[in-house]
């Protein structure tokens, strides 16, 4: 039977060259005929990525944005309005129909990616030798990679697999996993072994699959604590399979540490760092969106579209800045306010005596900004610490401040649209850490170490392994489902409840509100959000709420809006 298929005009930004889907040529095209050329092809593989950005428009639904919330080294933050931050934090539900935009907007990712999977031999006439393996790697990858999305922030969902309409029940999360590892294990059979950058900007390679492999198979095996990672057709990937992947990336990727781990963040690119105290006495040296350190990361374009300027670091972003805090100059919603307990934890511990990470890091307002008035009639939850990887820059054109750097790359000044900055998923770093800690030697960790200036760890630890992973990979998305999955959440309790903070000007101390922290954590089966009420009622049944997620957990005012 004949599907018809329909494909949305999407443009996807690959490093400066933009790719359009005919909206004259690619309406109303059915299975039997398209895709008919490799150039089909490859727009079909777009719309795919295409799909990643659209959620970027709902940013407060976005996996990244939180994962950030939901760990302990950021508050919710923002002001009294952003109840989504805030309720993220303490395992609340902030809205009817919460995170429906992320269940659609994946869900039409693997619509797409299935698709490609199913019509890519409809191809007849391939021009580029190993182009149609590429392509299908790709279309598996980010099939995986959108289903570990899902089953990281719902537990279970419907393991859809083909593009014909059906009303599914959840699936167990053993099966998606096993979906993920065998579409990973298949998307490293079919990519071409091609060294960075020879793969293309903004593409998902081998080295990429390999890497989501060791993160899939350490959150499955930690969380659920499990030997082995589950393949769909009955068999297993092990622990040294795994180890094995990661091990080719590291020698045959071409992808590698930066020198300085604050070269990869935009604040020291050349038009910021030169009036950029911090920057110019450290001598930073900015390696650009793209660098050899990143492995995989959401792209964006200079057009100012919806979806393609990067609104976590608008949501990021300091109320009421201005020149006064130079060089953060966009203003955004004070959302994620770094908690003061992480840079306590890491200016005491001696074992990070001097880390350059520290400063590179985090933003100290009395350090850095002290003019920086914030806005006291809104603003909660406040340490005056700022995540600085994820902050907009401005620059300097002469005496004319530059609301975004980006503008010197052809971006527009402007405070949101200017946003183009890399969202880096996966970096050779993170790769490094999970070797370590899946062979337990100090080797990888030590290398990472050393690049901030760190003497080596004699032997490996695990305690040791994870307050690597806490500095290196701070603001990164990476701490949550790491406590998750090493059974240490109560660490969000420890290090959140009763923190010195400020809200609306007035000093307090953080609080969980009405509920018990690890209780909601309990009642939610270990951290999983509420499936959207929408779908729940469209399935007529077919699909089941997740449990701890009764009307008694919807968003309740914090004690700190009366101030």
């Amino acid at each position: 039977m004949k599907r018809i298929i329909y494909i949305l005009a999407a443009l996807f930004l690959f490093s400066g060259c933009e790719s359009f889907l005919d909206t004259e040529s690619y309406i109303k095209k059915n299975t039997s005929n398209f895709p008919g050329t490799q150039d089909d092809a490859e727009q079909m593989i777009t719309g795919i990525y295409a799909s990643m950005n659209d959620l970027i428009a709902t940013p407060e639904q976005h996996p990244f944005f939180m994962y950030e919330m939901s760990g302990d080294d950021r508050f919710g933050g923002g002001s009294t309005s952003n109840y989504t931050a805030q309720s993220l934090d303490r395992l609340m539900n902030p809205s009817v129909s919460f995170l429906q935009d992320l269940w659609r907007l994946r869900y039409a990712g693997i619509f797409r990616a299935n698709n490609a999977i199913e019509t890519m031999d409809n191809v007849t006439g391939w021009t580029t030798p190993g182009k149609r393996e590429q392509l299908l790697a790709e279309a598996h990858f980010l099939r995986a990679f959108f289903y570990f999305d899902l089953v990281q922030v719902f537990g279970q969902a419907p393991l859809v697999l083909q593009i014909d309409p059906q009303n599914l029940p959840k699936s167990p999360a053993d099966a998606i996993y096993a979906q993920i590892a065998s579409d990973l294990k298949q998307a490293i059979a079919l990519f071409p072994a091609t060294p960075f950058p020879n793969y293309g900007p903004g593409h998902a390679s081998k080295w990429a699959a390999e890497a989501l492999m060791g993160r899939v198979y350490l959150f499955y095996t930690g969380f659920y604590k499990k030997s082995a990672l589950p393949l769909a057709d009955g068999g297993t990937v092990s622990k040294q399979e795994v180890v094995a992947w990661l091990e080719d990336c590291i020698n045959n990727s071409g992808h590698a540490l930066v020198s300085d781990q604050r070269n990869i963040w935009p604040y020291t690119n050349p038009y910021t760092a030169a009036n950029y105290k911090y920057a110019t006495d450290n001598k930073l040296v900015w390696e650009g969106d793209g660098c050899k350190e990143t492995i995989f990361a959401l792209k964006f374009s200079n057009t100012g579209a919806s979806g393609y300027y990067n609104r976590i670091v608008e949501y990021f972003g300091m109320r009421l800045s201005g020149a006064n805090n130079f060089p953060f100059i966009p203003q955004g919603y004070s959302n994620g306010q770094v908690n003061s307990k992480l840079w306590d934890d890491w200016t005491s511990d001696p074992d990070y005596a001097g880390d350059y990470r520290l400063r590179g890091s985090i933003c100290s307002e009395v350090e850095e900004i002290p003019k920086y008035a914030g806005d006291k009639s809104k603003e909660v939850e406040k340490c005056r610490y700022w995540a600085k990887k994820y902050l907009g820059v401005g620059a300097y054109e002469g005496n004319t401040l530059i609301l975004s750097f980006a503008y010197f790359y052809g971006g527009l000044n402007n405070r949101q649209y200017g946003l183009t900055s890399d969202l880096i998923l996966i970096r050779m770093a993170d790769v490094y850490l999970m070797h370590s800690e899946l062979t337990e030697t100090p080797t990888y960790m030590n290398k990472v170490r050393e690049r901030a200036k760190l003497p080596p760890y004699g032997s490996y630890s695990l305690q040791a392994l994870k307050k690597e992973r806490r500095y290196e990979l701070c603001f990164e998305a990476s701490r949550w489902n790491d406590l998750r999955r090493w059974g240490d959440v109560q660490q969000i309790v420890t290090n959140q409840e009763g923190i010195p903070i400020t809200n609306r000007g007035v000093k307090g101390t953080y609080t969980f509100g009405k509920f018990n922290f690890m209780d909601r954590y309990n009642q939610t089966s270990g951290g999983f959000w509420k499936i959207p009420e929408a779908q729940v009622t469209l399935s007529e049944g077919v699909l089941e709420q997740n449990p701890g997620w009764e009307s008694a957990y919807d968003f309740i005012a914090l004690p700190y809006y009366s101030n």
